[in-house]
């Protein structure tokens, strides 16, 4: 079993993961800054294939204009040395104060135009980077008191504001297409859009759709006790599986953004099983963050761990479908006739055959389906029993 990554494998990392700084509300930071470059040269030797970034990560606004430009020509320079792609780009509309009732949706004017301007910039410097998805994260985009903030007045302001971007990204002629990222809650105590289901629902009101798909992220759907295998799952039977974000969760914590694989390994079993058999071909990113301990070369560690279990559970599930064993269970578990029509389209003579039919009612519910079986396979491939 080979488990090293390359970069057909497509694993991409945020410059925000592996350049956490260990900082959380209740302690200062634990490690220092990674410059860009240093991020995309260490990635790449790893076996990474693309980086993704915040404006404010990339171009920190505490810096001046000739920092700045003299950070982003070392980044281009560490692109263009490693052949690492940037997959995609997303603006930080949740750090400053200014953002403190929210973004597209805070309820003064000015903000959500400052907000507006602010993507558009970084837009251009995604595009201009060769990103072609756009990630939004609502972060601030929510609410503590229900009274000072309508939901419907909220979820148009929302749609003004894609539908906006998107006609920038039209006339710009940038080939992006754009990816919402739902949470449930914080930081604020409810989020607009919390889940893929939301999305989904929201993004069909809007003026280009077609544009605009989802980017489910592992402990985002686990914090609300959801399963985030079937929230990928319908984003993929939708179409709208734009990008993913994989990492870990307990379930009932706060966002722990943990290694991939380190919690819930059936729920991870099943995603990339599911990633790799259900027609996703976009960059499998770990929007992840190591340990608070880890300050040094433990940094790297978390991200060789996030794509070596990946491509450990990747092997598993093939050997798994291969499995004689596991396509009798299956078979006993209906699971082909699953995928067979059950009537096909309304007929009349359809619904009159359906209404003749005959039906045993003592045998259909005897038939035993031997789901402990084919569950205990599951098992007992990923503890390497078979």
């Amino acid at each position: 079993m080979d488990l090293t990554p390359t970069p057909e494998d497509r694993f991409a990392f945020g410059l925000w993961t592996v350049g956490h700084s260990g900082r959380d509300p209740f302690g200062d930071a634990t490690r220092p800054a990674i410059d860009p470059s240093e991020t995309v040269r260490r990635l790449a030797e790893l076996g990474a294939h693309g980086i993704n970034f915040h404006d404010d990560d990339l171009l920190p606004p505490e810096l001046d204009a000739d920092e700045n430009a003299a950070r982003l020509k070392r980044f281009r320079q560490a692109l263009d040395d490693t052949g690492m792609q940037v997959v995609t780009a997303t603006t930080n509309l949740f750090f400053h104060p200014v953002f403190k009732d929210g973004a597209f949706t805070a309820n003064d004017p000015a903000v959500r135009r400052y907000a507006l301007q602010k993507t558009m910039r970084a837009i251009d410097l995604g595009a201009e980077l060769g990103a072609t998805t756009y990630v939004f994260w609502g972060g601030r985009e929510g609410v503590e008191a229900m009274a000072a903030k309508p939901v419907e007045d909220a979820l148009d302001r929302y749609k003004e504001a894609i539908d906006f971007l998107c006609g920038y990204v039209r006339d710009r002629g940038y080939d992006l297409r754009f990816a919402l990222e739902p949470k449930p809650n914080e930081p604020r105590g409810d989020t607009f859009l919390p889940t893929v289901g939301h999305c989904l629902a929201f993004i069909e009101r809007l003026e280009h759709p077609d544009m605009v798909g989802v980017n489910p992220e592992t402990a985002h759907e686990t914090m609300a006790g959801l399963s985030f295998y079937h929230a990928v799952g319908q984003a993929l039977w939708a179409g709208k599986l734009f990008h993913i974000d994989l990492n870990a969760q307990k379930i009932g914590r706060y966002d722990q953004d943990l290694r991939f694989g380190s919690e819930g390994i059936k729920d991870a079993f099943f995603l990339v099983r599911l990633l790799e058999s259900g027609g996703y071909d976009g960059p499998r990113h770990f929007d992840a963050r190591p340990y608070r301990v880890d300050v040094a070369e433990g940094i790297w560690d978390f991200a060789a761990g996030c794509m070596r279990t990946y491509l450990a559970l990747k092997h598993k599930a093939a050997a798994f479908d291969r499995d004689p064993e596991v396509r009798a269970a299956l078979d006993a578990a209906l699971v082909p006739q699953l995928g067979e029509t059950t009537v096909g389209p309304y007929t009349p003579g359809a619904a009159q055959r359906l209404l003749e039919e005959q039906h045993d009612l003592d045998a259909l519910a005897r038939r035993d389906l031997r789901n402990e079986q084919l569950d205990q396979l599951v098992i007992d491939a990923l503890l390497g029993l078979r």
